[in-house]
Order: C-alpha cells, then structure tokens, then sequence
C-alpha cells in the first residue's frame, strides 16, 4: 500500500463544520447591525484559530476553515463573482420537508473572478494558522448554471443561460491561479448537479425549468475541464458530490451509474468524494469507470447527518465491498458531506462532529496504515 503524501489524504474531510456558539451569536448581532464587520472578523478569526487546532489534534492532514465566514456553501462565493448578485425571493431551494433561506442567484453582467474576491483573503488566514495542508472548497461552476431559474439572466450580458460557459470556466480559471498564488495547493469543487443528474425527479424539474438535460453532461465536463485547464502539476483540485445537505435534510435519489462514465472517467479531477452513507447513492458497482492510476475516490461513509457513531467493522466491510470494483490504493475515507453546509448546520453535537472525523483517522491507520 502506497503512502499518501499529498491530498486526498487517506482521513480526509469534505469541508464545513458545525457553527460554534460564538460565531452563531456574532452573525446575529451582525445581521442586526449590533455590531461591526471587524468585530464580526475578529470572531471569526479567533473561532477558526480554535477550530484549526481542533482538526490538528484529531490527525487530520487536510485543514479547513470550517466554511466560517459563510453562510451559504455556494452562494457566497458566487456573490463575490463579478457579474453575480445573489437577491430576496419568494421561495428557497426544496429539500425534503423544508426550504433554505429565500434567495436565489441572478447574472447581471459578465462573469468574471476578480482578483480582490474575498475568499482568497480567507485561505490565506487558514493557510497562517496551520502548519498541515490547508484545504480550500468552492462550488462548481455546474452548480451555478443548473441553478440559474428562468429569465435570472440578463439579455444585456447573455442571450440565455447556456451562453455563460465560456465566460465562467475562464472566471474560474482566474479562481485558481489566484488560489495557487495564495499558496493554495489542494482546492475542492463541491457540486450538486452531477448528483441531480442521478435522479429522475431532480431531472423533469431541470427540464421544466428550460433546461437541455440531455446534453449537460458533456456541457458540464467541457465546462470543468476548460476550468482545469489553469491547474499547475503541482496543485490537487478534487470534487465532492452531494444529494443535498442541509439541516440534516436531502433533496435527491439515484446512483452514480447515469453519470459515472463522465465524472470518473471524463472529468479532469484528481479525486473525488462521493456519498455512500445511504442506500440513496446506490451500489458502489459505478465505480469500475475510475480510470486505474493516480485518482481517488473519498468514500464518504460516515454520515453528517445524525451524531449516531457508525460502527468501524461497518465501514470496513464497506471499504471491502468497494475494493471489487477499484483498488484499495486509490481510496480513501471521509464523511459523506460537511457538517454544515449552510449556517444553520446538521442535526448533531459538535462533539458528535468530531468524534466522527476521529473515528475516520483511526480507522485509516487500520485500512491503509497512515
């Protein structure tokens, strides 16, 4: 068994963490205007220092912030996109049951990444406070277009929703240059629409909403690809893919085998991390597309869910299960997705939180031995 040196690491994370207290509080009095953006910062700085530390002692490899200073997983980055504004509405996104917050996305201008957008600022405090692999997560480029409602996008800036393509793949292939001169080496692209891709519900919604399914999955990996164009060697740039997380919550159904061939195979990645917590992602049978070599799949077996600890001979027997369809060594353990992928966080303890993500460290010695 090869040794991982450099990410995805064999314990690995997807990304977002519980809100701690403090920073729940602070973004209350914020909205409220109790108190000052660098008061709000100062918070967040010192939570984050604290969370750094937390993910140190546990063994991680790979650190994040937490996704602290946001409250959406994609909506905020997408907002600092010139061009993108994120507005008030009149609904949310569905998940089962319930609806995030009322907001939605609107292209008013060309797509561009500026080079002041704030979230190099944030990688480059996580990368100063950490002396393991800092790890940066944004939203796909998919995530945006199968997103976008009908008439979201301004004639002045495109004819349709289609057109934004080029124009967002060179926007993100600003994205990580800037990332790689901030010193980022291992960035994440979390995405839901290869996921909704699986689910027969999630694509007659996409089709009443304009959208041409039939053709998104060659769209998209052109997309991706054109983005991934501006990787240097010496930079990990992996994918997670989710059903939707939020407050514990989902919204789609369906296995990986409609889209494996394109995202395993197709797709540029160096790794990727895929939900198997449920029998909602299905059989591991899809994985057979990874091409023999240098990616990886993250299993994510471990939910985010619910606080309940998962049993390691469990997992084990998972991790067995996968190895008939791709080799042990080109995989690796993670939670099935962050553990708050929007501010209001999963139905779990933080202590829940991080005796899961220890177990995953103990349990990668057991497997891989490191």
């Amino acid at each position: 068994m090869s040794q991982r040196t450099k990410p995805p690491f064999r314990a690995d994370q997807v990304g977002s963490i519980l809100r701690t207290q403090p920073i729940k509080e602070a973004r209350a009095k914020h909205e409220k205007r109790e108190i000052t953006d660098a008061q709000l910062k100062a918070v967040e700085d010192a939570e984050i220092v604290k969370i750094i530390k937390k993910q140190e002692e546990i063994g991680l490899h790979a650190i994040t912030d937490g996704e602290f200073r946001r409250s959406w997983w994609h909506y905020d980055f997408f907002g600092m996109l010139e061009g993108v504004d994120v507005v008030d509405s009149d609904h949310g996104i569905q998940f089962q049951g319930m609806q995030t917050k009322m907001k939605v996305l609107r292209i008013t201008g060309k797509i561009d990444f500026a080079p002041n957008h704030p979230m190099l600022e944030h990688f480059k405090f996580l990368k100063a406070n950490t002396s393991r692999t800092p790890k940066m997560t944004i939203p796909s480029p998919t995530v945006m277009h199968f997103r976008l409602e009908p008439g979201s996008v301004a004639a002045s800036a495109y004819p349709n929703r289609d057109a934004i393509f080029d124009d967002l793949a060179v926007a993100y292939q600003k994205a990580i240059k800037a990332f790689y001169a901030a010193g980022c080496r291992y960035l994440q692209f979390d995405d839901t629409a290869w996921a909704y891709l699986c689910s027969q519900d999630e694509l007659k919604k996409a089709r009443d909403r304009g959208l041409d399914v039939d053709h998104l999955q060659d769209t998209y990996t052109k997309c991706i690809n054109k983005a991934l164009e501006a990787k240097p060697a010496d930079m990990v740039i992996t994918t997670h893919v989710c059903r939707g997380n939020f407050r514990s919550t989902f919204i789609s159904s369906g296995g990986y085998e409609p889209v494996a061939q394109s995202l395993l195979e197709k797709c540029n990645y160096d790794g990727y991390f895929l939900e198997y917590d449920t029998d909602r992602a299905g059989g591991f049978d899809p994985l057979r597309f990874l091409p023999k070599g240098n990616k990886i799949v993250v299993l994510g077996l471990v939910t985010s869910k619910s606080g309940t600890l998962e049993k390691k001979e469990d997992i084990k027997k998972r991790i067995d299960e996968a190895t008939k369809f791709v080799a042990l060594d080109q995989l690796a353990l993670s939670p099935q997705c962050g553990f708050a992928s929007t501010e209001e966080g999963n139905v779990l303890a933080e202590d829940e939180q991080w005796a899961k993500l220890k177990m995953i460290v103990d349990l990668s010695k057991e497997v891989w031995g490191q």
